[in-house]
């Protein structure tokens, strides 16, 4: 039986009421547009955008640009954004996800969904240049909605629109609201529009928390799985280490409050319970969609999280403020919390220089744990934008002399590692290989960082093993250097049936070109071409 929960601030917003079965007040969808001509992913971003404006899409791409602008640089080099939001839903219980793109898009995203270990099936709607053109593709999409949300099996289908079909103006959000009491969630997620895979969680997210606000606004809704907390609650905001949320919710604990949700959620029902939280805390501070909604339902949003001594301590007083914790708690809190802290820092120092960049979006907060530790940082790069909820960190990294990037590119990655000479690079997949080409060693940021919990006590421990054991291989790194010097380099580089031999009559390359900011641009020709 559904449960009231205590949302009654929530419901007072409301200006008009509504209900999640009327058919919502859609703008006006140019029809003959989406009867395009099939233009391929191969039109380019800009070719496609405008497509999609001229398709009636101009609403979409103006939210997606103001929730996800993309700063200096036009797009980030990372995985197809699509993967964000596809692996939210699939992690959700109940919950189908539907795609709708080029075969070869969907092919790339379900395999990378099933190597990161998602186990349940992917929808796919295949279309033609004939049911593109035609329009019939929304009707195969809609069919396929009927076909799979049955309430036995799912709460919620979710449905997303790739490049091509949100370039052609597929209408998603003509799709009816529910079938037989399942939701219906319609997103577009193009490349040309939603910069990295962080931010498409986003997306999905807070398109899911708009609905489940709507369903609030209107009456009984279903209780967490597990009962509702005695105590106020803190929901976080990204998705983190699963020990993360054990360890905030025991910082929580003197203060008088316990940690709710983390959203993206595992089910629909957590979402009610997340809207009901006493605050919100922006682990991952680039969520725009979702804090707009909870900012809706009237919940105060900190930003940053409890990392080292200095993140907690400021984490602690800003919850308290937030959700009006007496202050001699908040101060009995962080006797009893920062010591420990400040006791295993000690205990496993790190000291090198080290560069730090990535795409999740929880670069500051390493960042900080890596200055805390002893580490001799000199640059943070985010894929991720800037936010007012980033600002924090940003403000104490810099005045602590690290250079911060946001929407940072992989030439402002490697700029900073060649500027810098770290004695260890953290990055993407390309910085760790120039790093290791280079003799430096390196880390992968996504597997090898990301994936270790960073909060309270529990943090301050976990990078200091992995980072100095990499530290220690610089050795390693040069005998190797200097064993294979030479070899698959230059002249020899490729496959060969014979010893490469270097041929003196060839002309030798052009020197590499700088651009205007005096870095080299490594356009050096390889193997026979050299």
């Amino acid at each position: 039986m559904a449960v009231t929960l205590d949302i009654a601030a929530l419901r007072a917003r409301r200006e008009v009421p509504a209900s999640t079965l009327a058919a919502a007040q859609a703008p006006a969808v140019n029809l003959a547009a989406t009867k395009g001509d099939g233009l391929g992913c191969h039109a380019g971003k800009d070719v496609m955008r405008a497509a999609a404006a001229e398709a009636g899409m101009s609403e979409t791409l103006d939210r997606l640009a103001k929730d996800y602008p993309v700063g200096p640089h036009d797009q980030p080099q990372s995985m197809c954004p699509a993967f964000g939001s596809l692996r939210v839903g699939l992690r959700m219980r109940r919950t189908a996800t539907i795609l709708s793109g080029s075969a070869c898009c969907v092919y790339g995203l379900t395999f990378t969904s099933h190597f990161y270990g998602a186990k349940r099936s992917v929808g796919y709607v295949p279309f033609n240049s004939e049911t593109l053109v035609t329009g019939k593709l929304f009707e195969d999409i809609r069919e396929a909605v009927f076909l799979t949300a049955k309430p036995a099996d799912y709460d919620a289908v979710v449905v997303i629109n790739l490049c091509v079909p949100t370039a052609s103006g597929v209408p998603l959000r003509l799709l009816p609201k529910e079938i037989d009491g399942v939701r219906i969630i319609g997103i577009d997620v193009p490349g040309f529009g939603v910069p990295t895979h962080a931010e498409a969680k986003d997306v999905l997210a807070g398109a899911m928390l708009r609905f489940a606000r709507t369903e609030a606004e209107q009456g009984p809704v279903q209780a967490p799985r597990a009962g509702r907390s005695e105590r106020p609650t803190v929901t976080l905001l990204g998705e983190m280490f699963p020990a993360d949320p054990v360890v905030i919710g025991a910082m929580l604990e003197p203060l008088g409050l316990a940690a709710g949700p983390v959203v993206p959620t595992r089910e629909w029902r957590e979402l009610y319970a997340a809207l009901d939280g006493a605050a919100v805390a922006a682990i991952h501070p680039f969520y725009t969609a979702s804090i707009r909604e909870f900012e809706a339902a009237g919940r105060p949003i900190v930003g940053s999280a409890p990392v080292g001594v200095d993140g907690t301590a400021d984490w602690l007083d800003r919850i308290g403020e937030a959700c009006a914790v007496p202050r001699g708690l908040v101060e009995a809190a962080k006797n009893r919390l920062l010591p420990p802290i400040r006791g295993v820092l000690a205990a496993a120092p790190i000291q090198g220089r080290i560069t730090l960049s990535g795409y999740e979006g929880s670069e500051l907060l390493v960042g900080r744990l890596l200055i805390e530790s002893g580490a001799d940082l000199r640059y943070v790069g985010t894929a991720c934008p800037r936010t007012p909820w980033a600002e924090a960190d940003r403000d104490w990294l810099e005045a602590r002399g690290v250079q911060v990037k946001f929407r940072a590119s992989l030439e402002d990655d490697l700029a900073a590692m060649r500027e810098y000479r770290p004695d260890l690079a953290v990055g993407t997949t390309p910085v760790v290989q120039k790093a290791k080409e280079a003799g430096t060693p390196a880390l992968y940021f996504t597997n090898l960082i990301s994936a270790r919990p960073l909060m309270g006590v529990a943090g301050a421990g976990s990078l200091a093993k992995v980072i100095n054991a990499a530290l220690g291989n610089k050795g390693r790194f040069d005998a190797m250097r200097g064993f294979f010097e030479g070899v698959g380099t230059g002249h020899a580089a490729g496959v060969w049936e014979a010893v490469p031999q270097l041929r003196k009559s060839v002309a030798r390359a052009p020197a590499p070109k700088k651009h205007d900011q005096g870095l080299l641009l490594d356009n050096t020709p390889i193997g026979e071409m050299a």
